[in-house]
């Protein structure tokens, strides 16, 4: 403790003309103590006012300069001491310090650099301000090739120093990709993958960088993919593999970089691993699983990677992945049910699985998911019912398959995300199919819960798909039977605020159920109709100039219907409709002024 008190009297008194020989002496004294006692030295460094003379000291031309910038890297260890730093004004001597040729100069000055950067906001202004970044980027293009030890730890630190400068901050890491440093980490990452420290820093920079946009544009015009397929195929350890896949997910998630991804031979990789883990309970494998088919399953979501794995439905990979549905693993299950949705997103690939047998396969996994089933599983295994039933001639194959019956075992079900997909495969299924709509339209414990979920407030979208399925079951059906049971539950107000919806294709569909109602089954319905002021709600739809063209159309249609009621007709007539609807004769629109000109006489003969 003497001695380093002595040192730093001495280095404050005689900095600026003492001999190299004696400085040396007093730096060694400090390194020396640093190493015995980091915090509790470098708290005495702060206090002796020693850095100050530091900046003095960082010259490229003395003998000193590599143990200064080393003794300043050891201190910028500790959080409390990278503000003093650069309040000493040490970055910007650190970073001219950059231009010199000594290999040693440029390694401590590159660890003080990346030390006082990391998670300090004022460290970063400062070297941004001096342009180290510039600096770091060029000396890693220059030493890219190079292989001996001494560059390689050299990159290594370079690249912890711009991994600490740009973490977890928006602008910096703008700012070196715009300075190009993605296509030189790439070409890194292939040169030195025998080196571990080195690849590491390369993935922790990666990861950095790769959850920006810009970035994904740069990456995709190198070879990263084939490079990190190429790396994690030698990984044995799990740490590696995870490191790894932290870099592929946020790349992935961009279309180009997954057809990259798949040519590489990413999912020979994925589809090993869960071969591996499927059967273990070791917590490692269990999460490789999840990584692995989570990424499988992200790699399907690009329209041309999906395709190139489906190959007409005679492709490997999408054999392998059929055959995890059936599996005991929820994860891997989730991951079948939700590569399958993904597979199913155009009509050639959906008519071919529903007559390859996925539909059994996917009712088969929902019936182990009904009493305290897990509700991603349910979930996954609905979102792809209802991809596979978009296409016309799939939808009488489910229905005779049970697909509905086995859809309605969850409307018990409590969990808005399952509420949601359960709605949309019903109302998929039954589109332009009269038989199927009439007879869940009939079904009164199905129409109750529908008409209870039309008021589920805090979940927007369960209550549009309960709207839009309780006008599906009449538009397709046009039975009186189902509206019978639509008005007996209570539903009618619900189809008449559905005609105020902020969506058109709502609002139309609400107002083709409320015509048939209205044509075919008008005086059980009136009170309803009256009681949700639909006359009063039309009036406004065809006074409205933004409604659209069908809209009005509808509503005129609507209005002509309503009059075969009298306590309706009296409301329309004590509203103002000839004039709102004479107006509309020279609408635009010709099937509007057409639909203007029947409504107007139609009003006219009832008045």
């Amino acid at each position: 403790a003497d001695n380093l008190s002595e040192a730093l009297k001495k280095l404050k008194i005689t900095s600026s003309d003492s001999t190299a020989d004696s400085l040396e002496g007093c730096l060694d004294c400090l390194l020396q103590a640093l190493a015995q006692n980091n915090m509790e030295t470098s708290e005495k460094i702060q206090k002796s006012g020693v850095l100050q003379v530091f900046a003095s000291l960082l010259t490229p031309q003395s003998s000193c300069t590599a143990k200064v910038a080393n003794i300043i890297a050891e201190v910028a260890r500790n959080e409390f001491m990278r503000n003093p730093c650069v309040d000493a004004g040490l970055i910007p001597p650190l970073v001219q310090l950059l231009n010199c040729k000594d290999q040693e100069v440029l390694l401590q000055t590159g660890r003080a650099l990346g030390n006082i950067c990391y998670d300090s906001h004022e460290g970063r202004n400062a070297v941004d301000h001096a342009g180290g970044a510039h600096i770091v980027v060029d000396h890693l293009r220059s030493l890219c090739s190079k292989t001996d030890p001494a560059s390689e730890k050299l990159l290594t630190v370079f690249c912890g120093m711009l991994m600490n400068y740009s973490n977890e901050n928006d602008t910096l890491q703008s700012q070196l990709i715009n300075m190009g440093v993605i296509p030189t980490l790439v070409k890194l990452l292939g040169i030195h993958c025998q080196n571990a420290a080195l690849t590491e820093m390369c993935l922790v920079a990666f990861g950095n960088l790769a959850e920006l946009e810009s970035s994904k544009e740069q990456f995709a015009y190198t070879n990263i993919a084939e490079e990190l397929v190429k790396l994690f195929k030698k990984q044995i350890e799990h740490d590696k593999k995870e490191m790894i896949f932290e870099v592929l997910a946020p790349l992935a998630e961009n279309d180009v970089i997954k057809l990259q991804l798949v040519e590489a031979g990413l999912v020979e990789c994925l589809l090993e691993i869960v071969q591996k883990t499927v059967d273990s309970d070791k917590e490692d494998d269990i999460a490789e699983l999840k990584t692995a088919s989570d990424l499988m399953v992200l790699l399907l979501l690009g329209d041309e990677s999906m395709q190139k794995l489906f190959e007409g439905g005679k492709g490997s990979v999408f054999q392998r992945v059929l055959s995890w549905i059936p599996s005991n693993s929820h994860q891997l299950q989730l991951a079948g049910a939700l590569a399958i949705a993904n597979f199913a997103r155009n009509d050639g690939n959906c008519i071919h699985m529903v007559d390859n047998g996925i539909v059994q396969k996917l009712m088969d996994l929902l019936d182990r998911h009904v009493e305290d089933g897990n509700v991603t599983v349910q979930h996954a295994a609905l979102s792809a019912l209802r991809n596979l039933a978009i296409p016309v001639v799939n939808k009488a194959k489910m229905l005779s398959a049970g697909v509905a019956e086995a859809v309605l075992k969850f409307l018990r079900s409590e969990m808005p995300p399952v509420q949601f997909k359960l709605l949309g495969t019903l109302r998929m299924l039954i589109d332009a199919q009269a038989e199927a709509a009439e007879q869940l339209g009939k079904n009164v414990k199905l129409v109750e819960r529908l008409v209870e979920w039309c008021e589920a407030k805090d979940h927007a979208g369960v209550m549009g798909e309960s709207n839009r399925l309780l006008s599906a079951l009449i538009r397709h059906s046009k039975s009186k039977d189902v509206i019978r049971t639509i008005v007996q539950s209570g539903g009618i107000k619900h189809l008449v605020t559905m005609a105020t919806s902020e969506h058109v294709i709502m609002q139309n569909e609400a107002l083709v159920a409320l015509a048939l109602i209205a044509a075919l089954e008008l005086v059980t319905a009136e009170k309803d109709l009256e009681n949700a002021q639909l006359v009063q709600i039309l009036h406004r739809l065809l006074s409205d100039d933004r409604s659209a063209p069908e809209i009005k159309y509808n509503s005129m249609v609507l209005i002509c219907a309503l009059i075969g009621s009298e306590p309706l007709q009296k409301e329309v007539q004590s509203m103002a409709f000839l004039e709102v609807v004479s107006k509309l004769r020279s609408h635009e629109n010709k099937t509007v002024a057409q639909q203007a000109s029947l409504t107007e006489q139609r009003l006219a003969v009832e008045s």
